[in-house]
């Protein structure tokens, strides 16, 4: 593994000076081994022009579902990696929501083991409960010690109040972190998208903002009675914007993300029953993705992650009511976030993908430093791209942006002393 990025941008934003300089940089057995000017490369280097690129610390997905075990039809690890690297991520955290449920330590064995194996690092997210039902606890303290990274139920919410509460007290000791996604489920029964004008006229049952914004506001509260680290995964309200922002004016230990693809689409999108726009939370109206570039632009919300979860053709293939919700995400996150993006800095965009994540996980940043192990992203913000059977990656194909033309691609990725060049 030998490389010369010649002229990248560098956007590193820890202190390492070279924050947006463009350099050439020097890779010899995936360490970083010369940042300069040079204008000659060392002969025996594969030379990757890069003027007008971009080069980060990898992207961190915080928030992807894989179908192994149980699900391998639907996306195995190894497509999903594939997936993960086109899309610019060297590291993803995967939700636990597999068959069986990630949630004893053989599970987490099996994805730990495959780190430093394979370009991108996989994190394991055990289960908080027992079969992610939401009534009895895991033996969370023996799974942070087994490599869980943090504890969510996944795409299932922490219905039960005394559960959620208990999981904050008893995370405490070692740190450990609450990923949730804010659902009322008893709101939300047979719902199939947004409740509002688009659902009545459709005749669809309607999933409505209140059953985001009450859950919202329950775990603030307990988390304010019982402490502990909490992160609210997928938000998608205004209102529910609104009450991250008071709480973290408040100093509650409070993250959020949401789905790179909530930004881009409203309720109107699905005018023709496309079952590929069939999500969870569901696409909002206008003014919800107004408050959330809001959100990310004066920091309410942290990061941006893919949701990336895969359907086969039999789970989308059918009446819009009877179809799975999801979407895959890994390949387009980014792409879609930089292609409609209006109020964010390049560097801003990045962080939400990158340092932000690592920080909400207490994880190393990779330095784009002097011999340092090279995890990076080359992204080319010039180039365009449709999105489609060609250029997908996961096994599964159920995008909202096929047949869409989406500005910028990721060039390169480097980690674990490996490299995929996609120029």
């Amino acid at each position: 593994m030998n490389y010369f990025i010649r002229q990248a941008t560098v956007l590193q934003p820890t202190a390492t000076g070279w924050q947006l300089q463009t350099q050439n940089v020097w890779i010899v057995n995936g360490i970083i081994k010369r940042i300069g000017d040079e204008a000659t490369p060392p002969p025996e280097a594969t030379i990757i022009e890069a003027a007008g690129m971009y080069l980060s610390a990898g992207w961190f997905d915080m928030r992807a579902q894989a179908g192994e075990p149980g699900l391998e039809h639907k996306e195995t690890l190894a497509s999903l990696s594939d997936a993960a690297m086109a899309g610019g991520f060297t590291e993803v955290l995967l939700m636990p929501n597999t068959e069986p449920v990630t949630q004893h330590k053989n599970d987490l064995a099996r994805i730990v083991q495959t780190q430093g194996r394979q370009l991108v690092t996989l994190h394991p997210v055990a289960a908080v409960t027992k079969d992610a039902k939401g009534t009895e606890l895991n033996e969370m303290i023996d799974l942070h010690h087994a490599g869980a990274v943090a504890f969510s139920d996944g795409t299932e919410p922490l219905w039960h109040s005394d559960v959620l509460v208990k999981t904050l007290q008893y995370l405490q000791p070692f740190g450990g972190l609450l990923i949730n996604r804010p659902e009322d489920t008893m709101l939300t029964r047979f719902g199939t998208m947004n409740e509002g004008m688009h659902s009545t006229l459709l005749g669809l049952k309607g999933i409505p903002a209140l059953a985001e914004e009450l859950m919202v506001q329950r775990d603030l509260n307990f988390l304010e009675y019982a402490g502990g680290r909490l992160h609210l995964s997928l938000l998608s309200t205004r209102k529910a914007v609104d009450l991250v922002r008071q709480a973290k004016a408040q100093g509650l230990q409070l993250t959020c993300d949401i789905a790179a693809h909530q930004v881009v689409f409203d309720d109107s999108a699905l005018s023709d029953f496309d079952t590929n726009f069939k999500v969870n939370p569901p696409f909002r109206t206008p003014d919800d993705i107004a408050a959330l570039w809001e959100g990310l632009a004066d920091g309410t919300i942290d990061a941006v992650v893919s949701a990336h979860q895969p359907q086969d053709e039999e789970s989308k293939k059918l009446e819009f009511d009877l179809a799975d919700f999801g979407a895959i995400g890994l390949e387009t996150a980014f792409s879609a976030l930089f292609t409609h993006n209006t109020q964010l800095s390049i560097e801003q965009l990045i962080a939400k993908v990158s340092v932000a994540p690592r920080q909400i996980l207490g994880l190393p940043q990779p330095l784009i430093a002097v011999e340092q192990p090279a995890n990076l992203t080359l992204f080319n913000p010039q180039a365009s791209w449709t999105v489609g059977p060609a250029t997908l990656r996961s096994l599964s194909q159920n995008s909202p942006f096929l047949g869409q033309t989406l500005q910028g691609r990721v060039a390169a990725v480097f980690n674990n002393q490996m490299a995929q060049i996609f120029v």
